[in-house]
């Protein structure tokens, strides 16, 4: 049989005017690779009946409970105007924090990671796909709760791009620390981790509960951590109409550095 003819098929191969079989096997282009994978981990995580529990269902029943019943008391106007802000933030957190560690330390107990770093698709990208995902749900997310805060008459105000820089800048730093918790914890204790300090912090991170309603010292501690300078930026805008949050934007800078800088340095893929 010819060299030129596929073997038992009797079909001449195809090849290219310099003598090379085509078509080229070889890696896809980067974005189509980066693409593909953050729509894999979108469509993985709306499939997911806990991630949605906690990513899209707790936020809303908060939301609407704390908006209609009078359990809190947020001070004075109408309770959706201090609430929508807060619960914006929490789903920052639920999605780029506690549901990206979970999802990822188990990724990385099963071995998942250390298959997919081995696949033609770089780790950096890898992560930049993870990022794009939650970027999508984050925009789901922020669509279904800022209908909910409409119906419940909700009236925000201010600059719509301080707005977009606090997200991002939240996103950057709990995708951060959910990453930096996911590659240096076991599994189990990511889940444990996580779900307790989105609790902690959905209590005493200016969410739902008033910072106000701490004394000085424990106030000026928990006006550091994220979820408080991500709350209250939003809220200084949304409710207030401020402008520019200069000094919560700075906070949440600082975190996303650090922590991005930790998950880079410290993340394990084993």
């Amino acid at each position: 049989m010819s060299a030129d003819m596929s073997a038992g098929t009797g079909v001449p191969a195809p090849v290219s005017a310099t003598g090379v079989f085509t078509p080229a096997p070889g890696a896809a282009p980067m974005g189509r690779m980066i693409r593909a994978q953050a729509l894999l981990e979108t469509r993985m995580l709306l499939r997911n009946g806990e991630q949605l529990l906690l990513t899209v269902v707790i936020p809303a029943l908060l939301l609407v409970l704390f908006s209609a019943v009078d359990i809190v008391d947020t001070g004075a106007g109408k309770s959706v105007d201090f609430l929508a802000p807060g619960i914006l933030a929490l789903a920052v957190l639920s999605t780029a924090f506690t549901g990206q560690a979970i999802a990822t330390g188990f990724e990385r107990r099963y071995g998942v990671l250390k298959r997919l770093g081995a696949s033609p698709l770089p780790r950096w990208a890898l992560m930049t796909a993870k990022t794009c995902s939650v970027l999508v749900t984050e925009l789901l997310q922020i669509a279904l709760l800022v209908v909910i805060a409409f119906a419940l008459g909700w009236s925000p105000h201010g600059n719509p791009l301080a707005v977009v820089l606090l997200l991002l800048l939240g996103t950057a730093a709990f995708s951060g620390l959910g990453l930096l918790m996911a590659g240096t914890l076991k599994a189990e204790a990511t889940l444990a981790a996580a779900n307790l300090v989105f609790i902690l912090l959905l209590v005493a991170g200016g969410v739902i509960v008033p910072l106000s309603k701490f004394s000085d010292g424990v106030r000026s501690v928990l006006k550091l951590l994220p979820i408080s300078a991500l709350s209250d930026g939003l809220r200084d805008v949304l409710q207030h109409g401020a402008g520019m949050p200069w000094g919560d934007l700075g906070i949440l800078a600082v975190w996303a550095v650090v922590g991005l800088a930790a998950a880079a340095r410290f993340f394990r893929w084993e």
